[in-house]
């Protein structure tokens, strides 16, 4: 990454995980000034793309996290206004965002992954009738969405509505997916190649939102597996990766259960990404320290480029300004 470039770090948002991008962009921030970038901090919200056209950048790394900064909207603005940025590109952002179709794709790769049904706002008071024989306990998070916001472990029948209801206050459909008993491992990818892995225990059934931000949970780099089953886990992660399309770094999250059998949870395209998260643990285990692995993610940024071809010239928005071409 050639010095002297500015770059945009986009931070905040509009969703839940607002607080957590904050941070994510301010230790983003930090890296990259040490090593000489011009950094602009840009926060996201209403009026994006008016901050992006003034700020004149030439790459964005993005600090979001969840919906309207993960879910390839952010991505879509980035490519109308030809700009670079860090992560996965739009439709991959997308599926990895919506995790009942990020499944879907898995079992087309012939990957495991938890068996489940999805269960929309106005159907939530019949989420007995859709369960089936799933059986209990089983786990009820938000369909799209992260860092475990509104994930819960139920237990009994008279639970699953009331988890159900408030998995679909973050986007209005809840998925509920079989239990699995076993170790929850995270494997960090850097642009096509795995980086490492790191098991993650709590005390809690399900690793959430408090467990990821409050405490409470002990980490294990490696993981505690044998080198030929932690070498097929990271092989899942990686094909779970392919299988969305994705690029730049993301953290593949998966379940080794007590009787051998390893199933992909989700993809995380942009996960958590301060010095104490899990992708930097995993990297500083790989010998890269959190300024250098910041630099790494910022050389992969890049566009999606799919442009119409021959397709003219459009005016300048009066009263904008016009952003500069970026270099790829």
């Amino acid at each position: 990454m050639d010095m002297g470039k500015r770059v945009g770090v986009l931070m905040g948002g509009w969703g839940e995980e607002r607080e957590i991008s904050l941070k994510t962009g301010e230790a983003v921030v930090a890296a990259l000034e040490s090593r000489g970038h011009h950094v602009s901090r840009i926060f996201a919200g209403p009026g994006l793309d008016r901050a992006l056209r003034a700020a004149e950048l030439d790459v964005a790394f993005i600090a979001l996290h969840g919906r309207m900064g993960e879910d390839g909207r952010v991505q879509g603005l980035l490519e109308l206004l030809e700009l670079p940025y860090t992560g996965s590109g739009v439709l991959a952002s997308a599926l990895a965002m919506n995790k009942p179709f990020a499944k879907r794709l898995f079992r087309l790769h012939n990957l495991g992954t938890p068996h489940g049904y999805t269960v929309a706002r106005d159907d939530a008071g019949r989420a007995l009738l859709l369960h089936g024989d799933l059986g209990f306990p089983c786990v009820v998070k938000p369909a799209c969405g992260g860092s475990s916001v509104g994930l819960a472990v139920v237990h009994a029948p008279e639970e699953l509505v009331p988890a159900v209801a408030q998995a679909c206050r973050f986007g209005g459909e809840a998925l509920v997916e079989r239990f699995m008993a076993g170790r929850e491992v995270t494997v960090g990818i850097l642009g096509g190649e795995v980086l490492g892995s790191c098991e993650v225990a709590t005390p809690r059934e399900g690793f959430d939102f408090d467990a990821k931000y409050k405490g409470g949970a002990a980490y294990f780099c490696p993981p505690r597996l044998s080198p030929t089953r932690l070498a097929n886990v990271e092989a899942l992660a990686l094909a779970a990766y392919r299988a969305l399309g994705c690029r730049g770094q993301a953290r593949v999250d998966l379940l080794c259960s007590d009787t051998d059998n390893d199933a992909v949870l989700e993809v995380n395209t942009l996960p958590g990404f301060t010095p104490t998260s899990l992708l930097p643990k995993i990297a500083a285990q790989a010998g890269l320290d959190f300024a250098t692995l910041t630099e790494r993610i910022l050389a992969l940024a890049t566009r999606d480029e799919a442009g119409v071809l021959d397709a003219p010239a459009v005016d300048a928005v009066p009263g904008l300004p016009v952003p500069r071409r970026a270099v790829s």
